[in-house]
């Protein structure tokens, strides 16, 4: 056989493998990628798996994965960071090579470093013969999703004024029901125990009425947290870590009041991943599903401004509910959220203003500003 016939036939070889292959190569193949967790805090580990099968007899020479992660989880493994719409990205690739009828399982150990809400929604996968000739290339479109919880800041390091919710407060409102005694009715609410009913109330009033056991067992939480930096600002935030901060107070305050067995609520004028440019408003509940939600909430959070904090504070005294004590974590007090924080007051509820500053610069805080914030509150 000449030369000729030889390269001749060697290249009707080549094109038709690589031909193949880019037919076939991606035929019965399954990829998924997932967490070992659903939910984590700041600072611990998770994994990312990634799991690839093969399901058909012809063999994948080499497959590769690309996908955009953000830098808040950092991986063990460095990766090439991109920027894209100002925020950094890793470049991730994975490298696969399988025979027929074989799986992959791949694990990627991962810090969380930063609060917030990880998806990992798209992959582009890449395959082609053994000459690397012919590829083909297909996008995949990918569920899935890593919250990371704010880590709480112990109370000890939280500017909690003189009069606060720790002290005489604390005792004088937060004791255990007393079964034997009522104080009347009052509407119910899930969560109540159905022995509670008092059916000739229910009767009269033509809704479900409960017994009102005591003071406490009315008692309810409520957490604002300011997403606005200073008084002066208008849609941007400039100091992020100031308002993680203060995301990060308020989780440690959602902790201290279930632990109490409060009924506890959240809201604010940042917006979620799920609802731009909505405020967050959560019904103080009890349980553990009910705290789920309120950390899940406070991952999904995006550091920016859905209203102006006043305007939140007017539409919740509008709302006309009491019986609540609310805590208002805010970097500052301004002029107009007084009118409406005694506007809460004066419907029945009590409003305690805890100053939001950075950890490193609270021991440089002047005593007066102190002062200020405990007098508004």
């Amino acid at each position: 056989m000449s030369i000729h016939w030889f390269i001749f036939i060697a290249g009707v070889i080549v094109f038709l493998q690589g031909r193949m292959f880019r037919m076939f190569g991606q035929k019965r193949l399954e990829y998924e990628r997932y967490f070992n967790v659903r939910a984590c805090y700041v600072g611990e580990e998770a994994e990312m798996v990634e799991r690839l099968s093969n399901r058909k007899p012809l063999p994948v020479p080499w497959l590769r994965l690309e996908s955009l992660i953000h830098a808040g989880l950092r991986f063990y493994s460095p990766f090439q960071l991109e920027v894209v719409d100002g925020t950094y990205f890793q470049y991730h690739k994975s490298f696969f090579s399988l025979m027929p009828y074989t799986q992959i399982t791949r694990r990627h150990k991962v810090v969380c470093e930063k609060r917030g809400c990880y998806r990992l929604s798209s992959a582009t996968l890449t395959c082609g013969d053994p000459l690397g000739l012919f590829t083909a290339s297909t996008r995949l479109t990918l569920d899935t999703e890593l919250l990371v919880y704010p880590r709480p800041i112990p109370l000890e390091d939280i500017e909690l004024p003189s009069h606060s919710w720790q002290g005489d407060f604390t005792v004088r409102r937060w004791i255990v029901d007393d079964p034997f005694v009522t104080a009347g009715t009052r509407d119910y609410r899930f969560g109540d125990p159905l022995n509670g009913i008092n059916w000739k109330a229910t009767a009269r009033t033509g809704r479900l009425q409960v017994h009102q056991r005591d003071f406490t067992a009315d008692h309810r939480v409520m957490i604002y947290v300011n997403s606005e930096d200073h008084a002066l600002m208008w849609d941007q935030v400039n100091d992020e870590e100031l308002i993680e901060e203060g995301i990060a107070y308020a989780a440690a305050l959602i902790q201290y009041a279930v632990a109490q067995g409060l009924e506890t609520g959240f809201g604010t004028n940042a917006y979620t991943v799920d609802a731009p440019k909505e405020p967050v408003r959560i019904e103080p509940q009890r349980g553990e599903a009910h705290t789920t939600y309120l950390l899940d909430t406070l991952a999904r959070l995006v550091v920016a401004r859905s209203i102006p904090f006043d305007t939140f504070l007017e539409e919740e005294a509008a709302r006309h509910a009491s019986n609540l004590d609310i805590l208002i974590v805010s970097a500052y007090v301004s002029d107009k959220m007084k009118p409406p924080m005694e506007r809460l007051r004066q419907i029945g509820n009590s409003v305690t203003v805890i100053p939001l500053r950075k950890r490193q610069d609270a021991a440089a805080v002047p005593e007066a500003a102190s002062a200020e914030a405990g007098e508004s509150a």
